[in-house]
């Protein structure tokens, strides 16, 4: 029998979403804060060539150029002030999380609650800046030497530097902004629209491709096909939990004596989310970026790396899955499911595994179900994002179509879902109660019965 919450769930429908004011209000604030930010990609950074910038874009479009274009909205094939997108922030985000689990000072700090809290998002936030400022030396730098400057020298750079950090750390606030007084996750909203924004462009494009003749028919149907596919087999993987029985054995309070219940620790099949194919393509996407925007000037050393790590070479797909798998397992183990923890919680709630001691038992138990679960997710996580890898190399696809940019499309889309729902849950309990209270209030009203 279902749940009173989810009979709530099966019953929401536009009506009540009409009569949730603050969700309303939310959704529209959501919505003006992500229209300022595509508005902020078309504003260029000053002292870029555009015809050299359109011209040297347009032949990039369908490879390490598309990819990168695609993760910052289109604001780096126009050179926006938000080139650098708010990739710089979820780099300092995941670095600061796994010191956190690593370093004990930090992981003592994380312990200590708000105080905590608000003292690890500065170290974050001064990590984004100097990320920020390193990536956007760089490309500077590499847009001078590739000819896409007017006046190159060092006020070109300052002017490059300067802008590309702000436009970055006034993303990283909008998507505070966005968490806080919006719906859902603020940054993840803010790549999830960059990607969406690109696909009609890319499917017009691809489609009239087909049109001329370029593309057979029966490619583009395969592809079609493919999308939906991959799309329905993220959410299916992304829904998989493996549960494990939790009992809880009979406890006294006061004179009263309470049955043993019983549980389920739900794990998923994909702890670490979209993060190992995230930090995977940061890593893989820094030799290439910076040989991108150089053009000519590319050294012996980088013209051989790209030789063997260019996108859809062999090496770059088997040091693509190797750095999927290992971010996998290590972001899961001291990240997102940490196991000692999660057994001295059971320890101490009085719960624990039939047939497996509390304790050290325990965390050898979990990690041992953990270690399996996540060779089924990693697999799936590698696969994902390696087929598009391949098709698009082997069947000269027009436009970058990624398996990272759908794991993010699909997980975000998920997310919103359920941060909506969350809220409208909220808003009918508020009816509930205060319904319930008006009739206490009516029922109060009559004589009670006296006494003998």
């Amino acid at each position: 029998m279902a749940s009173a919450a989810e009979q709530m769930a099966a019953n929401l429908s536009w009506e009540a979403l009409g009569k949730a004011t603050e969700l309303r209000q939310r959704i529209y604030f959501t919505i003006g804060l992500l229209i300022i930010y595509r508005l902020g990609t078309y504003i260029p950074v000053p002292g870029i060539d555009a015809n050299a910038l359109r011209e040297f874009m347009d032949k990039a479009g369908s490879g390490i150029g598309g990819m990168l274009s695609m993760f910052t909205g289109g604001a780096l094939g126009r050179m926006g002030v938000f080139a650098l997108g708010i990739m710089p922030y979820i780099s300092a985000s995941i670095i600061v999380q796994l010191l956190t689990a690593l370093v004990p000072s930090l992981e003592q700090m994380k312990k200590e609650g708000e105080q905590g809290r608000k003292k690890i998002n500065q170290i974050t936030r001064y990590a984004t800046v100097g990320l920020a400022t390193f990536q956007a030396w760089g490309l500077a730098v590499s847009l001078e030497k590739g000819d896409l400057a007017h006046t190159p020298g060092i006020f070109f750079l300052a002017s490059v530097v300067i802008t590309l950090v702000g436009g970055t750390m006034f993303l990283m606030w909008l998507g505070e902004q966005i968490t806080s007084r919006g719906i859902g996750n603020g940054v993840s909203l803010i790549i999830f629209v960059g990607i969406v924004a690109n696909i009609p462009h890319a499917l017009a494009s691809f489609l009239e491709q087909g049109r001329t003749g370029a593309v057979s028919t029966p490619v583009i149907l395969g592809v079609i096909v493919m999308v939906v596919a991959v799309i329905a087999f993220v959410v299916f993987m992304e829904r998989a939990l493996r549960k494990i029985h939790i009992q809880y054995p009979r406890r006294q309070v006061g004179m009263k004596i309470y049955d043993g219940g019983s549980s389920h620790l739900p794990i998923k099949v994909n702890p670490a989310g979209v993060i190992p194919a995230i930090f995977a393509s940061s890593l893989l996407l820094l030799p290439t970026t910076i040989s991108t925007f150089s053009g000519s000037q590319t050294g012996p050393i980088m013209s051989t790396i790209l030789a063997y790590f260019g996108p859809g070479q062999p090496l770059y797909l088997a040091f693509f899955t190797a750095m999927i798998v290992f971010f996998a397992y290590f972001y899961t183990a001291n990240v997102a499911f940490k196991s000692d923890e999660v057994a001295d919680n059971l320890k101490n709630q009085g719960g624990f595994i039939p047939g497996i001691r509390p304790g050290k038992k325990t965390e050898e138990y979990l990690d041992y179900v953990v270690a399996r679960v996540l060779v089924i997710g990693s697999a799936y996580l590698a696969a994902v994002c390696l087929l598009p890898e391949i098709l698009r190399s082997q069947l000269s696809i027009p436009f970058y179509f990624g398996g990272t940019s759908v794991l993010i499309v699909v997980s975000v889309t998920m997310d919103t879902i359920n941060q909506v729902q969350s809220h409208l849950l909220a808003h009918q309990y508020e009816g509930l109660i205060e319904r319930s209270q008006l009739r206490g209030k009516k029922k109060s009203g009559r004589k009670a019965p006296a006494r003998r």
